[in-house]
């Protein structure tokens, strides 16, 4: 995909995203432990910028995650980000949330496809850094979603975030300090409009809806909550290490249903 149709993906769910928040309380708690409205905009606010600069001014990203690092409690250095906005008023919030993604898209949408992007875990290419900001505008907006009591639409977007699931199959074990056990697994996944997306090659193989695939992996539902299927030990046992966002592994969402 080019980074112009990846950046048009990207304001898209920017776009959900502001319909559903304007209007509503930012300090409603979100699913995610400690965070509110408020700080689920301040995270890709923060992470808007990170990108730009990151795609924009290489050493000067490296520069300061460096301080970051060394500063004080660097495993907390996300939550610090987020943490530092927490006084500012939600008509500016949003103003400056608008403003960032605006930057954002300005910034990288004349940059070479195969600029190398710098960021907190292994660099990558610059459609991988835009593909990543749309996963986390979704994933971030089911939160939001989930603390407002809202339901979203589904769309075709889905697939940049299914896409980074399959890719970083290995990433979720590697995250965990557990061997890779390598292999191939087929991935065949329901639209929203009804269209079968395919990833892989392998025998063993998830199947289920788009939807339920990318609420796994970015940890949004509890396995048990959703209706993949899992043929194989080597999908049984990616299912339930799943993770397509960096970071340390998160605890998930409690399930909501009784195991067996």
């Amino acid at each position: 995909m080019s980074v112009d149709a990846l950046l048009a993906d990207l304001r898209a769910e920017h776009d959900d995203l502001a319909r559903l928040v304007e209007g509503a309380d930012l300090s409603t708690s979100t699913p995610a432990e400690g965070w509110d409205v408020h700080d689920t905009i301040s995270h890709l606010l923060v992470f808007d910028a990170e990108a730009l600069r990151a795609a924009t001014d290489p050493e000067g990203f490296t520069a300061r995650l460096h301080d970051l690092l060394l500063g004080p409690e660097p495993e907390r250095f996300v939550d610090r980000m987020t943490e530092e906005r927490r006084g500012v008023p939600a008509a500016q919030q949003l103003r400056e949330w608008h403003d960032g993604l605006d930057a954002l898209v300005a910034g990288t949408s004349g940059l070479d496809p195969s600029t190398r992007v710098p960021w907190y875990g292994p660099p990558m290419g610059l459609r991988s850094c835009l593909t990543a900001r749309v996963m986390e505008y979704w994933a971030h907006g089911q939160d939001v979603a989930d603390g407002l009591g809202a339901t979203r639409t589904p769309t075709a977007r889905l697939r940049h975030v299914a896409h980074l699931g399959v890719r970083t199959r290995s990433f979720s074990y590697v995250n965990r300090g557990l061997p890779d056990p390598g292999g191939d697994v087929r991935v065949e996944l329901e639209a929203p409009d009804g269209e079968r997306w395919t990833w892989g090659e392998g025998d063993d193989a998830v199947r289920g809806t788009a939807l339920d695939f990318c609420l796994l992996v970015t940890q949004r539902r509890a396995r048990r909550d959703l209706s993949l299927v899992a043929t194989g030990p080597l999908a049984d046992g990616w299912l339930d290490v799943a993770q397509c966002f960096a970071g340390a592994p998160g605890p998930g969402r409690a399930p909501t249903t009784d195991g067996d």
